[in-house]
């Protein structure tokens, strides 16, 4: 089996093609565009280590440097390799950047998305996957989300973007007959990750004994999914041979923030992530992603 995997040099399209790699049966090929949104090393480090572990296999792995943007690579791509499944998991990622760069998201997250479409309805694989996000629920009240739940309030242009894939995803295979599943993700942590997301640089700044930022006084829940967790990927896996659905990936594990004291205080709220960081020291160590959450706000001084 012949799988195209979009994004394979990111954070999830790594575990990916990785694990894909140690199995038998399928012919992996990536794609990536190696943009410089966060250091483009850590991408080149992926794909070095996705190299190795094709080796390992003894597994061929085809990379291509490609953007989705651009139509004529693709249909070239998709005429040489005649893909059975299409993983897409490129797009441009960052919910606060798409405030300040909002024409990159319409370039790879609706332009390239539409491109991934029109090559899949000329080539026919048997399936396509693609990843969309938690936060197209936006200001849905309704808690935990289901994916019946309304998706109409995303509240981020980056949220709208995916909301938009989910519903030309879904024209496309209601017009074409072809097989599409939705995933969304729910803030996906583990080694390799991305060095944007908070729970790195909550980490890093509570180590070096630095400034973290706070939002909305520290008032949050987040539900996260480990990357690394066979239960994930084993429900990616299976999804391949299925037909069209939407799907939330998340493994119902909520971390909350709360402050310590019953005033939001900044001390309170202080103390909050200092209990916790010396609760999880070793995990931290370990795995430095394992037990922090993402929250916005005001600055938390020392």
């Amino acid at each position: 089996m012949k799988i195209l995997v979009t994004g394979s040099a990111g954070f999830i399209g790594f575990h990916m093609v990785k694990k894909l790699l140690t199995m038998k049966n399928y012919k992996v090929v990536g794609i990536d565009n190696l943009n410089n949104y966060y250091n483009v090393n850590l991408k080149k480090s992926r794909l070095k280590a996705l190299k190795e572990i094709s080796k390992k296999y003894k597994k061929k792995y085809n990379f291509c440097k490609i953007d989705i943007s651009e139509r004529k690579k693709l249909d070239s791509l998709f005429k040489k390799f005649k893909f059975d499944v299409v993983i897409h998991l490129a797009a441009q990622a960052g919910v606060r950047f798409s405030i300040i760069k909002p024409d990159l998201f319409v370039k790879s997250n609706l332009i390239g998305f539409a491109n991934i479409l029109e090559c899949c309805k000329k080539a026919k694989p048997k399936h396509l996957l693609f990843a969309s996000s938690s936060s197209v629920y936006g200001g849905n009240r309704s808690i935990p989300f289901k994916e019946r739940d309304s998706v109409d309030h995303p509240l981020q242009f980056y949220a709208s973007t995916k909301r938009s894939n989910e519903l030309m995803g879904h024209s496309y295979s209601h017009l074409f007959n072809l097989p599409v599943t939705c995933m969304r993700f729910f803030t996906i942590y583990g080694p390799w990750g991305r060095p944007d997301m908070s729970y790195f640089k909550f980490t890093k700044n509570i180590i070096a004994n630095k400034t973290i930022k706070v939002f909305n006084r520290g008032n949050h829940s987040r539900d996260f999914t480990y990357i690394k967790d066979e239960d994930f990927h084993k429900l990616r896996l299976e999804t391949i041979a299925k037909m069209q659905e939407l799907r939330n990936m998340i493994d119902n594990k909520i971390d909350e923030l709360r402050p310590e004291t019953n005033e939001a205080s900044e001390e309170g709220i202080r103390k909050s992530y200092l209990k916790r960081f010396e609760q999880n020291r070793m995990s931290i160590k370990n795995n430095p992603v394992r037990d922090l959450w993402e929250c916005k706000g005001k600055k938390v001084k020392k």
